[in-house]
């Protein structure tokens, strides 16, 4: 850690010494310019105290601080008194904002990269960035910290020898529960991400086509009002009802059993009823074949079954659900 504390015989200038300073219980620390390059700074998931010194140093001592609403990460700046300014970068203004960072690069600048909270590029679009700024010989420097992905495995207590992460699940019961069908021959622990409006929905499809494996729901991690509910699939899914859907939500499931590594029935049926949308039942049966551990002659029929009923007028595929 190379912060030192302010005194009267600090060598930097009145007006450096503002700019490049951060505040630790109290106490006003200087930061030394940052290296020119690109710094991925991991920021707090809801518990602003979950920030690293390296961190503090780093965003206070950059030239700018590339972000995806400079509202939130006013609040962490404010917090620790860093005086870097923020700009945006987000999924709606990165193909503008994108050349000037760098441009910024491009003439020995320092920015840091944040998102609104975690490590950079977890479901974000940062990784454009990071791209561009290695491809055009800038360093790219990361700054571990908290993830909201490794607190909810953490607090899980299922299988972390093996994980996947599959970020938010689609909004649409007929594209969430396709989407489920594929992750569902997946040899490992599933994490995923979910907004309050739909995790009751969401549960009950979980349910519906994974079975009833170990699973936990964490909300609002490391907040206040943390909760982590530990239990199979079904049950969480019988009370969802009683979620408070107030905050941001992990949801991890556990392993498929070593007998259930074949797609369940359900999920057969609603990965073929999204396929048959766009593609031949010929063409949808070989796909399924591939992924989902079940034999042809079954899907096939399956399959027949499922456009029999769509031309009957007799097949739901989607809930309204938005």
């Amino acid at each position: 850690m190379r912060a030192r504390t302010v005194t009267s015989a600090s060598p930097d200038s009145p007006a450096d010494a503002e700019a490049r300073s951060f505040l630790v219980a109290g106490q006003k620390l200087i930061a030394p310019r940052a290296a020119p390059g690109l710094h991925l700074v991991a920021t707090p998931i809801g518990n602003l105290g979950d920030i690293t010194l390296r961190a503090l140093e780093t965003l206070a001592g950059v030239d700018q601080i590339a972000c995806e609403d400079t509202r939130i990460t006013h609040r962490l700046t404010e917090r620790y008194g860093i005086s870097a300014p923020l700009t945006p970068y987000h999924e709606h203004n990165a193909a503008q904002a994108r050349p000037k960072i760098l441009d910024r690069l491009a003439r020995g600048g320092s920015v840091a990269l944040v998102s609104d909270a975690g490590t950079p590029l977890i479901s974000d679009p940062g990784y454009k960035l990071v791209r561009e700024a290695a491809a055009a010989g800038h360093d790219v420097i990361a700054l571990p910290g908290a993830s909201a992905v490794l607190a909810a495995l953490t607090l899980a207590a299922l299988p972390t020898d093996r994980f996947f992460f599959d970020g938010f699940l689609p909004a649409k019961q007929g594209a969430r529960r396709n989407r489920l069908g594929e992750l569902a021959a997946i040899d490992a622990t599933l994490v995923l991400f979910e907004a309050g409006s739909r995790i009751h929905h969401s549960l009950r499809d979980l349910a519906d086509v994974l079975g009833d494996r170990d699973a936990a729901v964490c909300r609002e991690l490391t907040k206040l009002h943390q909760e982590v509910r530990r239990a199979p699939l079904q049950e969480l899914a019988a009370t969802a009802e009683t979620l408070d859907t107030r905050g941001e939500f992990v949801v991890v499931i556990g392993p498929p059993d070593a007998a259930a590594q074949a797609m369940t029935p359900g999920a057969l049926d609603a990965w073929l009823r999204e396929a048959l949308q766009s593609v031949s039942v010929k063409d949808a049966v070989a796909q399924a074949v591939e992924i989902s551990g079940r034999p042809r002659r079954e899907i096939y029929a399956r399959a027949l079954e499922l456009v029999r009923q769509r031309e009957a007028g007799d097949d739901v595929t989607d809930d309204g659900q938005d």
